[in-house]
């Protein structure tokens, strides 16, 4: 076995390494292998071994037995004690290593708007400006993967019934993901980061509508028309009538919770749990 560094500094006193999780999977030779074919898909097994220590201290490891519940059990609760405990504010809907959920009041922002091709006609918006429009309220979903923007039609804290509705910020695409470009993404996935997420999708430059987007807003004029209007006359009201229920606008839909969202009215719980599985 390779040297190992087998004590870590830690509160209370130094970590060592005590048991090993192997991981087994039954894969086809690699000359039998079909291409393209995943060896996910497999059976597997894993084993639970001891470590064991000679009289310098190097590990090695010894023979298993299959993993157990049991063994996960008691390695969850004590992982689970090096987690520091966090008070959560009220607009947090779920914190999970791997998902962080919240939601944000109606308000109104400074929006920085720079239109690559404007349309003729608008009054606010022709030339590069930043200033004040209303936004609705929002629902956000960051995992590992990325960053879910939401409309929602009150400025309340959701529950899991509530429908989601697609967000007017032009940097979301139609499936309701931020398309980042040269944003710089949150390094940790913790309500730490919450105001670097908000920053990425309020206090970037709108340069045009992503592609679809045009069709999540109803009535005349489109979404651009639409926050030219609200920003000329200076609103403090997003008018969240006009804002399409997620999933139902026309046209392709390109992700795998979009495609699911068609046929029924997306809620909160429903959109978390299709956002665990992207």
């Amino acid at each position: 076995m390779s040297e190992h560094s087998t004590q870590f500094e830690a509160s209370g006193g130094g970590l060592v390494l005590a048991n090993a999780i192997l991981l087994y999977r039954n894969q086809a030779p690699r000359n039998l292998k079909p291409y393209g074919a995943s060896c996910e898909s497999g059976p597997a097994f894993a084993s639970f071994h001891a470590v064991e220590h000679d009289g310098d201290g190097r590990p090695t490891i010894a023979a298993g037995v299959p993993l157990s519940r049991a063994h996960l059990r008691q390695w969850t609760e004590a992982l689970g004690r090096t987690v520091v405990p966090e008070i959560l504010p009220d607009n947090i809907l779920v914190a999970h290593p791997d998902m962080l959920a919240w939601w944000s009041p109606a308000q109104v922002r400074h929006a920085y708007f720079a239109l690559s091709a404007p349309p003729a006609g608008l009054r606010a918006l022709s030339g590069r400006t930043t200033l004040p429009v209303p936004y609705p309220a929002h629902l956000f979903i960051a995992t590992r993967s990325g960053l879910g923007v939401y409309a929602l039609a009150a400025s309340e804290r959701p529950n899991a019934a509530t429908p989601v509705l697609h967000s007017p910020v032009l940097n979301v695409f139609v499936n309701g993901r931020l398309c980042w470009g040269n944003i710089p993404r949150p390094k940790a996935l913790s309500t730490a980061s919450i105001p670097a997420y908000e920053s990425a999708v309020f206090d970037s430059w709108s340069t045009h509508p992503n592609p679809g987007q045009e069709l999540t807003v109803s009535g005349k004029g489109g979404l651009v028309r639409l926050w030219d209007d609200l920003a000329a006359r200076r609103a403090t009201r997003f008018p969240v009538s006009r804002l399409k229920p997620f999933g139902s606008r026309g046209g392709q839909q390109n992700r795998p919770q979009a495609k699911a969202a068609v046929a029924a009215k997306i809620t909160v719980a429903s959109l978390i749990s299709m956002s665990a599985r992207v």
